[in-house]
C-alpha cells in the first residue's frame, strides 16, 4: 500500500493505492492495482492483510508432501458429470484407420480460425457417431 497526495481546495489530502512490484529492463517499478480513497487505520490493515494472503496464496502448495487421510462418507458421495471414454476413443481410431482424418487435412483448406477445419469436422463426425443429435447438444453436453 502506497500513500498518495493531493490537494484540493488549498488542502493536502491523502490517498491510498494498492501497488503492485514489478521488473523491468529499467529497475524495479510499481503500478497501481486499485485507488482506495481515503482511510482510517483499521481499514489500511485490513487491506493490507487480505493482499499479504491473495499473494502467498498458494506460497505453501508442496510444502508439506506427507499424506494427509480423512474420512468419506461414501453413502453421500456421487458421480457427477461423468464422460464416456470409449466411444470417442473408439470412433476417432476408426477414422484414423480408415485415413478420413487425413483425407479431411487435404481437402479442407487451413485459414485463420482458432480451432482447424479438420479438427472441427472431426468432431462433428464423432458426435454424431457417438451421440446423434444437434451440434449444440454437442457443445453443452458432449
Amino acid at each position: 500500500m502506497r500513500r498518495c497526495y493531493r490537494k484540493k481546495d488549498g488542502k493536502r489530502h491523502a490517498y491510498w493505492a494498492l501497488v503492485e512490484s514489478y521488473r523491468t529492463p529499467r529497475g524495479p517499478r510499481q503500478r497501481v492495482v486499485a485507488w482506495l480513497g481515503a482511510m482510517d487505520e483499521q481499514g489500511r490493515l485490513g487491506v493490507k492483510g487480505c493482499a499479504e494472503r491473495c499473494a502467498a496464496h498458494q506460497g505453501g502448495l508442496f510444502r508439506n508432501t506427507q499424506p494427509e487421510w480423512g474420512e468419506v462418507d461414501v453413502k453421500r458421495v456421487r458421480v457427477e458429470r461423468s464422460r464416456k471414454f470409449g466411444g470417442p476413443w473408439l470412433g476417432l481410431e476408426l477414422l484414423r484407420r480408415l485415413g478420413l482424418d487425413r483425407f479431411l487435412e487435404e481437402t479442407l483448406p487451413e485459414g485463420r480460425e482458432e480451432i482447424p477445419w479438420p479438427l472441427m469436422a472431426t468432431v462433428l463426425v464423432l458426435g454424431r457417431l457417438c451421440d446423434a443429435s444437434s451440434e449444440l447438444h454437442l457443445a453443452e453436453r458432449f
